[in-house]
């Protein structure tokens, strides 16, 4: 089996930023699409971007422009990088691999505030 493992979330001010990694390993063969979600507690899991493996990006209107996906295919890792962060960026943010059903990382955590 395959898992992923994020990291890079913490705290920080309005206006900050902030680079999320996320690190695949175990039985991999080759990582097709891969992305990142958010989910705030008492709300559904929201998606913020993603990248196929040839390097096509998705993002949601609420990270055009102020979030950047990206990846390494040797590494076998993908990123995320925010800036401009606001208070509503606060969420759990998760790794997905993009299969028959997903695999997802266990989350790390964006907080956003003064």
């Amino acid at each position: 089996q395959v898992q992923l493992v994020e990291s890079g979330g913490g705290s920080v001010q309005p206006g900050g930023s902030l680079k999320l990694s996320c690190v695949a390993s175990g039985n991999i063969f080759s990582l097709g699409t891969m992305g990142w979600y958010r989910q705030t507690p008492g709300k559904e899991r929201e998606l913020v971007a993603t990248i196929s493996s040839g390097g096509t990006i998705t993002y949601a209107d609420s990270a055009k422009g102020r979030f950047t996906i990206s990846r390494d295919n040797i590494k076998n890792t993908i990123y995320l990088e925010m800036y401009s962060l606001k208070p509503d960026d606060t969420a759990v943010y998760y790794c997905t691999l993009f299969r028959g059903r997903n695999i997802w990382g266990q989350g790390t955590q964006v907080t956003v505030s003064s």
